[in-house]
């Protein structure tokens, strides 16, 4: 049956109020509560985006003289060629060497924006270990993409790929905001940072675009896991077949029990 005006104008004014009602609750919580948060905590709320942003800067500074370049390169520059125990030593410091074709302050805004909205409203803690893990999936990915080689319908990478340096902080801020999405909800958010980067790895075919993407997928696993925990003890105890071990109980109470007479004792002369 077809519709009628008053159905579509139905339909559309649930559409609207859907959407208002969406864009209101994201709003709320993607900048209304860290703004809160901001206010009740003060410049010790967001520490860790001032500590990334001058890192960030500091970094930029030193890379702009040969010496400095080459010192950069050595203590955080990333590549897939290089060995696994070196790429693992330097991924954390490469969350602080930007990529030298990009323009810096654009990114050191991006920067600042994703870790202070993180560290407020998902602490400092969970704040490092997502951008670090977000990071950490786009340089192994790499790695495996490059051993694999050409082909493999597209996956695989040629060897020049594992010379190119790997993409700094925007893997981290791409991880973050696509974790605060799924966390907190926000589909607007979701949707722009996860489809600009379908947009970039289809426009700029690159490396960095693929390390983007697998960032993306990495934070929503994370994102849906968050708040679990799995049981990996008992399912370890059933697997050993060792009965687990019991929690450990108060100390028993002493109950008073009934009187005790004492029982009459005969002595011989």
């Amino acid at each position: 049956m077809p519709f009628m005006k008053g159905d579509w104008g139905q339909a559309a004014a649930r559409a609207a109020r859907f959407v208002r009602r969406t864009l209101r609750d994201e709003w709320h919580s993607i900048v209304v509560e860290p703004v809160r948060q901001l206010v009740r905590r003060g410049l010790s709320g967001v520490v860790l985006a001032f500590v990334a942003a001058f890192g960030v800067i500091f970094f930029h500074g030193i890379a702009q003289h040969p010496f400095g370049r080459r010192t950069v390169w050595h203590l955080g520059g990333v590549t897939a060629d290089l060995p696994l125990w070196l790429s693992l030593l330097r991924t954390p410091v490469s969350l602080y060497v930007p990529a030298l074709d990009l323009p810096v302050w654009a990114g050191i805004t991006q920067l600042f924006l994703a870790f202070a909205l993180a560290e407020l409203a998902l602490g400092r803690g969970r704040t490092l270990a997502v951008a670090y893990l977000t990071t950490l999936a786009g340089t192994m990915t790499a790695r495996v993409m490059v051993a694999l080689g050409p082909g493999w319908w597209g996956f695989g990478l040629p060897p020049e790929a594992g010379r190119i340096l790997d993409t700094g902080p925007s893997a981290a801020v791409v991880g973050l905001f696509t974790y605060l999405a799924v966390v907190r909800r926000a589909p607007v958010v979701f949707t722009l940072t996860g489809g600009s980067m379908v947009w970039e790895s289809i426009a700029v075919p690159n490396l960095a675009g693929r390390e983007h993407l697998i960032a993306v997928a990495a934070a929503i696993v994370l994102g849906l896991l968050h708040g679990r925990r799995l049981p990996v003890p008992a399912r370890l105890v059933e697997r050993l077949g060792t009965p687990p071990v019991p929690p450990r109980s108060d100390p028993p109470v002493h109950r008073p029990g009934p009187p005790r007479h004492p029982v009459p004792s005969f002595r011989l002369p």
